[in-house]
């Protein structure tokens, strides 16, 4: 199949391109690049999926003469708020899926920068339905998140519970992206596939995250914040785990509206995952104890019986692997001399 996927240099858009190239999809990516977090993290992974991951790719023969055709891989630097951008990108190209993981993401991020969620979750999105419907692109699979839920207290978090009181701005454009995808299928009847991660961590993961804030700050034994005096509960989800997912979904499109979690069902301490990653370390964190943070919340436990249901699969990485993995590679990436 020939697939978009928005937000290709980001953490799980690099993780699931390369898991797409491998099952041998043709793949266009898009990503704006921007300083949200280090534009070189993002580069490096792109680089790491040309280069290492993947060494036999072929290339669009414009842009990289000599190749000898049969595109395989194709990047853009596109912002998805770019209205005639993205009209002309969606001109220019058919594609039978299209994955948007493109979004601002962070909590935190919302409480001090709003505009920048309603210009890339708000109107980003828009931009992707339209070009999804004007191009009779087939299935949509988008990501939305476990925030949606709010101040729930309707343990586990089941797609059958309202959603409809979020408590960050970032939440409330990822529901709103829900029902935006649920006015498309219905007026132009293209499939659309939510999907509501739960806190996904691991190797190539984003440096505004707990678990590389935390292990990069242990490294240094400076301390780190922990939020509600470390009373948090967590659904850690791998990142392998949720591409497993995502391919699952795109491989089997629903015929109606569908929004599902993708999370694993166990859930963790935020201190037990702490300790597991001083394990790793062999350092004793510096704990700095706060209150809770606006917007953020206590626990998200996932219900996962429809994903299991829908596609057969369920994440099991252990924290224990998750995290030993995330340290290797960090050490790698960060600690080792570079060329």
């Amino acid at each position: 199949m020939r697939i978009c996927v928005t937000g290709a240099a980001g953490f799980i858009g690099a993780a699931l391109s390369e898991r797409l190239l491998k099952k041998g999809h043709e793949i266009v990516g898009i990503d704006n690049l921007n300083d949200y977090y280090s534009p070189e993290l993002k580069k490096a992974r792109l680089k790491r999926l040309e280069e290492a991951v993947i060494p036999g790719l072929t290339r669009d023969p414009v842009l990289d003469p000599g190749s000898g055709g049969g595109v395989t891989w194709r990047f853009q630097k596109i912002d998805l708020s770019d209205r005639s951008s993205m009209e002309k990108f969606f001109g220019e190209n058919q594609f039978d899926i299209v994955v948007n993981l493109a979004a601002q993401a962070g909590v935190r991020h919302s409480v001090t920068h709003p505009h920048d969620y309603i210009n890339s979750n708000l109107v980003g999105f828009l931009n992707v339905l339209e070009g999804c419907r004007r191009s009779s692109v087939k299935h949509l699979v988008y990501a939305s998140t476990s925030s949606v839920y709010g101040t729930s207290k309707n343990y586990p978090f089941s797609e059958s519970n309202p959603a409809d009181t979020p408590i960050s701005l970032y939440a409330a454009t990822k529901r709103s992206n829900e029902l935006m995808a649920h006015a498309y299928q219905h007026l132009y009847s293209f499939k659309t596939t939510g999907v509501r991660f739960f806190t996904v961590y691991g190797p190539w993961g984003r440096p505004d995250m707990a678990l590389y804030r935390f292990t990069q700050n242990i490294f240094e034994e400076k301390p780190i914040d922990v939020y509600n005096q470390g009373y948090m509960v967590r659904n850690f989800t791998y990142i392998d785990d949720v591409v497993e997912g995502l391919v699952r979904l795109i491989q089997k499109p629903a015929e109606n509206f569908r929004v599902l979690n993708l999370g694993n069902p166990q859930s963790t301490p935020l201190m037990d995952y702490i300790t597991e990653i001083e394990k790793n370390i062999g350092k004793k964190a510096i704990l700095n104890l706060l209150p809770m943070q606006p917007g953020d919340v206590a626990q998200n436990p996932a219900d996962t019986h429809r994903m299991a249901e829908e596609t057969g699969f369920v994440p099991q990485t252990s924290i224990q692997t998750g995290i030993k993995n995330f340290v290797d590679w960090y050490r790698d990436y960060s600690l080792s001399p570079r060329a």
